[in-house]
């Protein structure tokens, strides 16, 4: 079935294709160039594939977000973008453009929330959406409603896979994160708990609430007990937000076959 809204994880996209150019080309200005002409290519294979009614490419805006605000430490451990990347992000987005995707981003929303915000928003009126993006983080929003494109695997990223990864459904990964933390993000989690230890306990009690709420049974179970405020604050982190008032409407991101040469 073709997407009804194709969501492209636009900085995911763009940091990997142009971290190719690095290696191919000496000069910043060819490994620019380089990079426009991969997203190009990848987003009309992309278009191509998926054939979408809508599409949006959704770019970071926001360098302090309220996940910053609530821990300074927030992906501080971040490589941050390339000076000259970033400078050429305009000419990226003009590119789309071209090819019928509009770009999409906040002042002060992290892009992961606007992504989740577009794609909950239109299943809660029975719409479907594909996001394209190796970040895991999305798995959370897996459902009958929203699926999870790897452009680079070119796999889907689905309920078998975060059931092979991580022993778990969709609907615990954001326990899970809050009990082993995100090193990517820098969120620590609670301490000495684990990949396997968290899956223990999930598979047991379901869900961080009620590993916090009924009387310990377990020595791991009594540590996240011990280190409630820290598991909730993780929690918190690693959570999308899917209620944002994004500014756009469906009709705005319908899409229309548009594309010119590069």
């Amino acid at each position: 079935m073709p997407a009804q809204l194709l969501i492209l994880d636009a900085m995911n996209l763009v940091r990997r294709l142009h971290a190719v150019q690095l290696n191919q080309y000496a000069q910043p200005e060819a490994q620019l160039a380089a990079t426009r002409a991969a997203l190009v290519q990848a987003t009309g294979k992309l278009l191509g594939r998926f054939r979408p009614s809508h599409v949006v490419a959704v770019f970071d805006g926001a360098p302090v977000g309220f996940r910053h605000r609530l821990y300074p430490e927030y992906k501080a451990n971040r490589q941050p973008m390339p000076a000259e990347l970033s400078g050429y992000l305009d000419e990226l987005q003009q590119a789309l453009l071209q090819q019928g995707i509009s770009a999409l981003l906040s002042d002060s929303e992290e892009a992961d929330d606007l992504v989740a915000t577009l794609a909950c928003r239109l299943a809660r009126h029975g719409g479907n959406s594909v996001i394209v993006s190796t970040d895991k983080g999305f798995c959370q929003l897996l459902g009958p409603h929203i699926q999870l494109w790897d452009h680079f695997g070119q796999r889907w990223l689905d309920e078998a896979h975060v059931q092979q990864k991580f022993g778990l459904s969709p609907q615990q990964l954001v326990d899970y994160w809050a009990l082993t933390g995100v090193t990517g993000s820098n969120v620590k989690g609670v301490p000495g708990i684990g990949p396997k230890r968290a899956q223990k306990l999930l598979q047991q009690l379901d869900n961080l609430d009620t590993i916090l709420t009924i009387t310990a049974t377990g020595k791991e179970q009594n540590t996240v007990q011990k280190h409630k405020n820290d598991a909730l604050l993780a929690r918190q982190l690693v959570k999308l937000v899917d209620d944002i008032e994004l500014g756009v409407n469906l009709q705005q991101l319908r899409y229309h076959n548009q594309t010119k040469e590069p």
